[in-house]
């Protein structure tokens, strides 16, 4: 028996590159389940800038309540609400879920991020199926932007003190 035919013969003594390239499938084909409290459900941390946002999913008839108060009283920029709204449309979800979230830190733009990315995750807690279409939108992801630390010698961040020629 030659080599070429005792590797065709004995898959499982793949080696080298070949068992590098299984062990990607078997990376690929992470199931995710799904993980609810008590009172089943789904919470999420979502963070952006200096904001955090702690956010509880659960089934309902689409309300959103931050912070004890309503969306549009919370968020009065139409902008801040769309963007609140986004994981919930793009998976088509929007009345099907109420949403209570509590955010701190930040300025409004912030916090609308944070309790985008919580709402995101949450889904996916809720449903694990709903996670290909919020990855491929990006809204999975957390954004690292965070303000740069004031230095030394410096007036803020980057700006130097005003030059004095005499």
């Amino acid at each position: 028996m030659t080599d070429v035919q005792a590797t065709e013969t004995a898959p499982e003594a793949a080696t080298g590159f070949d068992a590098l390239k299984g062990m990607g499938t078997q990376a690929e084909a992470v199931v995710h389940e799904q993980k609810l409290d008590k009172l089943g459900r789904a919470y999420a941390t979502g963070k952006r800038k200096n904001a955090i946002a702690r956010v509880w999913l659960k089934p309902g008839s689409g309300k959103i309540t931050i912070n004890g108060r309503e969306q549009e009283n919370y968020f009065a920029r139409p902008v801040l609400r769309m963007m609140i709204a986004q994981p919930l449309s793009i998976t088509e979800r929007s009345t099907q879920f109420d949403v209570v979230a509590t955010v701190e830190g930040s300025g409004l733009s912030g916090q609308a991020g944070a309790i985008r990315h919580a709402i995101s995750k949450a889904l996916t807690y809720y449903e694990p199926g709903l996670r290909p279409p919020l990855k491929a939108a990006g809204l999975l992801t957390r954004d690292p932007r965070v303000v740069e630390r004031k230095k030394y010698g410096r007036a803020k961040a980057r700006r130097s003190f005003q030059f004095s020629k005499r």
